[in-house]
């Protein structure tokens, strides 16, 4: 229990390190940020697919290909949901903010992506919680440390447009802790979840498998291609898969 409470803290913290770093570096260079958030991309398809799916086909019992499907397309479909609620980061900044900075709407703007962030670190969260219910430290290590990797420059590039939306440095880094507690809480959630009843595990790891497919593949795969920096994202993803990879044979 000890080391899933370290790890929640370390997820969620690693969002708070994040924007420490934004406050310092205001101006993030986009091709920095990312080749950064595709080798966390790469951490974490490496991390979906080893630590989640494939341990959902071990524990699946009767029917381990039909349980993991329907596990990858509910977790697919539960981000899919919150895409629909809540708008993301590169719907509501870029150009059209900085050539018209009417403050208010720009704050209100902000705090929807900032409660879109909250909301995709709870999933996220419930992912790095779930990995500890197969009993393999390892594995459950690779995939909360993908998702704390992929925090970090998350973290860093909310800093910037609630600033610019004047608000205070104070509030600014509170709401930035939030968003880390949030997913401190979705690690919890899903590592009780799956030591109530190990019959929900192999649903459960297919479930946090698809959120995290889901948003590599929507969210962090666009992103990082939207900036001029197509072909070093490309290579930065290889090696962060890669390098999971690596770990989990020479460590498994």
């Amino acid at each position: 229990m000890k080391i899933v409470l370290l790890t929640a803290f370390g997820v969620g913290g690693a969002s708070v390190i994040g924007a420490f770093f934004g406050f310092i570096f205001k101006k993030i260079n986009h091709k920095f940020s990312d080749i950064v958030l595709a080798f966390a991309a790469g951490v974490m398809l490496a991390a979906s697919v080893i630590g989640l799916i494939l341990p959902s086909l071990e524990y699946g019992g009767k029917f381990p290909l039909l349980v993991t499907i329907i596990g990858v397309f509910c977790g697919a479909l539960c981000v899919n949901l919150i895409d629909k609620i809540v708008p993301h980061l590169h719907k509501l900044t870029g150009v059209d903010i900085e050539r018209h900075p009417d403050n208010q709407a720009q704050l209100n703007k902000v705090l929807l992506f900032v409660i879109a962030i909250a909301i995709h670190n709870l999933p996220e969260g419930i992912a790095a919680g779930v990995g500890f219910g197969t009993g393999n430290m390892t594995d459950a290590l690779v995939i909360a440390g993908g998702i704390a990797l992929q925090n970090i420059p998350e973290g860093m590039v909310i800093i910037a447009p609630m600033l610019a939306a004047g608000m205070s440095h104070r509030r600014t880094f509170l709401i930035a802790i939030i968003t880390g507690v949030v997913e401190v809480v979705g690690t919890l959630l899903g590592y009780f979840a799956v030591s109530v009843s190990t019959a929900i595990l192999p649903f459960a790891l297919a479930f946090a498998g698809g959120t995290m497919l889901y948003v590599i593949s929507d969210e962090m795969i666009p992103e990082t291609h939207a900036h001029g920096s197509e072909r070093g994202a490309t290579y930065s993803l290889l090696a962060g898969f890669c390098l999971m990879l690596a770990f989990d044979v020479l460590l498994g």
